[in-house]
């Protein structure tokens, strides 16, 4: 008895979709890799957001805060000063006048890309500029927002575990 015509465009239908997720799963990762890949952007976010808080706060301030509780009773803050995922509190830690240190707890090691300036369509280009300024973390040298993106992300890039980034208020790494 031979199969049905039915049965075998059937079979053919279920074989496509299982080898589609299977295939979407080994580019893309499991789940459980995509949750742990958002929340360490998260973590990243939430750091350079501190760190651009910090730098507003020195500005207004002449000096840094002594701890994030502080920088967050700022009026007009609004960071997140603790991990996502765990709930404790990031680190932070003033090293002198001008310097200071932001710390996370991340699951995994982040993805390196390429080092050149990215493309950016006008739009996001425009959003861009407003975002990284010249008193930005993300700041440009050359007025590029393409290459500040690529320079932040550069800057958050870390391994797997407890990552500390030592900042000098007004300029990135310090």
């Amino acid at each position: 008895m031979t199969p049905a015509p039915r049965s075998i465009v059937l079979g053919a239908a279920v074989a496509a979709v299982v080898a589609a997720v299977a295939a979407g799963l080994f580019i893309l990762g499991s789940p459980a890799q995509e949750r742990e890949r958002r929340i360490d952007d998260r973590r990243a976010a939430d750091l350079h957001a501190i760190a651009a808080a910090a730098d507003l706060y020195r500005s207004r301030h002449s000096r840094l805060p002594a701890s994030l509780d502080e920088l967050a009773a700022e009026p007009g803050m609004r960071i997140n000063t603790r991990d996502p995922a765990t709930e404790q509190a990031y680190g932070y830690q003033v090293l002198d006048s001008a310097r200071y240190e932001v710390c996370a707890t991340f699951d995994r090691e982040s993805v390196a890309g390429p080092r050149e300036p990215t493309t950016l369509s006008p739009v996001v280009e425009a959003s861009c500029r407003a975002c990284h300024g010249v008193a930005s973390v993300a700041a440009s040298v050359d007025d590029d927002p393409g290459g500040a993106h690529s320079r932040l992300r550069d800057l958050w890039a870390h391994g797997k575990g407890r990552e500390c980034f030592r900042m000098r208020a007004g300029g990135g790494e310090g």
